[in-house]
């Protein structure tokens, strides 16, 4: 079993990570898919044991190495056909694996949307939030599914960019992110979600506050409102 390093860091964007990770710069400043198999396997010791990031993230295994991954104060457990998902400001950290792991790694910037319908819609996707705490587990057929997405994402950053690269980029991602909500709900459909986490509750509260534009009256939250409302 492997473990990452305990150093913490913070990635204000894409092309940082790409620089932590050893990689050349982006093709695209707010959106990037790292692929690795093979004859290029993600090495996880290059990254910080903790990491926050300003933008989300998919990250897809498609092999039959295993793992788990600290998301927030709970852990992913992950396989082959794992997805996992992050949305900005997450405290991600602590992996531990077996074997060499193969698959796809999509970073996004809000940016890239701000200006689509997905900037807003794209708090109704519940997988990116803290009190998910499961990964999503897809079967040999989703899997499929998902590679032909991701393989249109590849196709299209590694194409010249034109006019209409920026719409087909969004119209896959939320075709990635529409399929990932119907086989969570597959996989979801018998449980019931547990909200006893502090950071689970900790971002249910801003989420309410700023959706309510509490903002315009009372300004940004204290941290003794905060203490308050998590008692």
């Amino acid at each position: 079993m492997v473990k990452r390093n305990q150093n913490i860091y913070r990635f204000h964007s894409i092309t940082e990570i790409h620089k932590a990770f050893g990689l050349p710069k982006p093709k695209h400043p707010l959106i990037s898919l790292l692929r690795y198999d093979e004859n290029n396997p993600f090495n996880l010791s290059i990254i910080p044991g903790y990491d926050v990031i300003s933008f989300y993230k998919v990250a897809f295994s498609t092999n039959n190495s295993s793992g788990r991954l600290k998301y927030g104060q709970g852990y992913y457990d992950f396989d082959e056909g794992t997805l996992l998902f992050t949305a900005p400001n997450q405290l991600v950290g602590e992996i531990e694996y077996e074997g060499d792991i193969y698959g796809y790694i999509l970073f996004v910037h809000p940016d890239l949307f701000q200006k689509y319908p997905l900037a807003k819609n794209i708090k109704e996707f519940g997988f990116f939030s803290y009190s998910v705490n499961e990964a999503l587990h897809v079967s040999d057929d989703e899997k499929e599914v998902l590679l032909s997405v991701f393989h249109i994402i590849d196709t299209e950053l590694n194409n010249r960019v034109d006019q209409f690269s920026q719409n087909v980029l969004i119209t896959q991602l939320e075709l990635l992110l529409n399929y990932a909500n119907r086989f969570y709900r597959r996989q979801f459909v018998t449980r019931k979600a547990v909200h006893n986490d502090v950071l689970e509750k900790l971002e249910f509260i801003l989420n309410q506050y700023f959706d309510k534009e509490k903002t315009l009256e009372t300004g940004i939250p204290t941290v003794q409102y905060l203490a308050d409302q998590l008692s």
